[in-house]
């Protein structure tokens, strides 16, 4: 096992791999930018080493910065955890390349999984289902209107590139389709220097529904459970609970053994993800996409099959063997809730200063946090405060522990999203397990 793991990452997934690192002995560097020199995972730490101006490109987003503070602070190995550079091919280089060990898969799966055509065409390729969409990049719109022709409607519009939610948008009719292609195109090119356009038959309505894997040593892939993530706002998920009251054992069964199957084929290393849209009524799934790295959602996971998610990356990639080599059967319920510093209404951030900051505690609770009371949530970073997760003997228990857990969550300062989770708590679709993601159409 490593001594030394510098997080190149800032936040509550930094304060959370940290904290594993903590019980292993293992010794932690942070690297902060200007806007965090005060930061909670900053003073968690052993140590932390500045690495730029607050702008993530000055700072999180500097591969040579990074690179830097990890050789100066004597790091054996860096765990990106996710955003920022986790799914960078070439910060996963420039890693090995230093001499130093790359917590998560191989930079040739990153290429190979960070480009939604090749990851659709390669996983039709392996027999996973994918939705009918197109199989080569499209740059402008005389092809998008040829390809939506033989598609038809509704369509999904996707940047190739894009990941996370980011370069998505929906087209019903040819108008439509024009207007939103124009706009994903802008992104994409803005957000992941490309433009290259994939179109996607839209399944309506739909769950969306992820499977936890856990590529081992020996070249074998585990599935470690299903994750629910259908409650989004702008393609961004909100709301995740697991295992998904919305599948089939028999479709569970048939996700897993794809998702293994997935795995193995692309030679994964560590804890990644396959992410699938569920026909609910066909209770037929597709491919999305596939996650190389540590997912936001992943607390609801490790709470249900007890399987600390980071310890195992860090065992893999010391070349150590996974302590888990079959699927656990889950152990009750467990649902997560993202809290951010936003409008509740409108969805847009509201930065400030936080003067009260008073987390609920007690059996079931679990939240990983990004800040304290004192600390200011900044215009540069996405305002995810914290993750608020609860588990259960069973849902509905799983459920109240959450609503109260919410309700005693005192944040003062910057606007939170915490009215708008209990409100979709609060549906009778999401009460009874009945929902997908149009849920929160329903509410705005």
């Amino acid at each position: 096992m490593f001594r030394r793991v510098l997080v190149a990452n800032r936040g509550e997934i930094a304060r959370r791999v940290m904290r594993t690192c903590r019980r292993l002995d293992i010794h932690t560097i942070a690297i902060f930018s200007d806007a965090d020199a005060g930061a909670a995972h900053v003073a968690e730490a052993d140590e932390a080493v500045r690495v730029g101006g607050a702008p993530p490109a000055d700072s999180y987003l500097n591969i040579r910065a990074v690179i830097s503070a990890a050789l100066e602070s004597g790091a054996e190995a860096v765990h990106p955890g996710y955003g920022f550079l986790a799914e960078n091919s070439d910060f996963a280089r420039a890693v090995t390349d230093a001499g130093l060990t790359w917590i998560g898969p191989d930079p040739e799966t990153i290429d190979l999984m960070g480009d939604k055509i090749n990851a659709r065409n390669f996983m039709h390729g392996v027999g996973v289902p994918v939705a009918p969409g197109t199989p080569s990049p499209l740059r402008d719109a005389d092809a998008v209107a040829r390809a939506a022709g033989d598609l038809g409607f509704p369509l999904m519009v996707k940047a190739s590139g894009g990941g996370g939610g980011i370069g998505m948008g929906i087209a019903n009719d040819d108008e439509e389709l024009a207007r939103v292609f124009a706009t994903t195109q802008s992104r994409a090119e803005r957000f992941f220097g490309s433009g290259d356009i994939l179109l996607e038959r839209l399944i309506r309505p739909a769950r969306h529904v992820e499977v936890q894997i856990l590529g081992r040593v020996d070249g074998t892939v585990v599935a470690l459970g299903d994750r629910d993530c259908s409650v989004q706002r702008r393609h961004q998920k909100v709301l995740e609970e697991s295992p998904s009251p919305g599948i089939t054992d028999r479709l569970r069964e048939r996700m897993f053994a794809a998702a293994v199957a997935a795995g193995e084929a692309v030679r994964y290393k560590g804890a990644g993800t396959i992410e699938c849209l569920v026909d609910p009524e066909a209770q037929e799934f597709y491919f999305l996409e596939m996650n190389t790295r540590l997912q936001v959602e992943h607390p609801v996971t490790e709470m249900t099959t007890h399987v600390d998610l980071v310890e195992e990356q860090l065992r893999v990639a010391s070349g150590e063997e996974a302590s888990v080599s079959a699927t656990p059967a889950p152990d009750g319920h467990a649902i997560e809730a993202r809290v951010y510093a936003e409008d509740p209404q409108r969805f847009l951030p509201s930065p400030g200063e936080i003067s009260v900051w008073e987390e609920p505690n007690g059996s079931g609770i679990r939240i990983d946090a990004a800040y304290r009371a004192g600390d200011t949530v900044t215009p540069f970073y996405d305002p995810l405060l914290a993750k608020v997760c609860v588990s259960a003997a069973d849902r509905n228990a799983a459920l109240d522990r959450l609503h109260s857990t919410l309700e005693d969550f005192k944040i003062v300062g910057p606007k939170t999203n915490i009215p708008f989770l209990i409100e979709a708590l609060a549906t009778p679709q999401f009460a009874q397990g009945r929902y997908d993601t149009g849920l929160v159409d329903l509410l705005r």
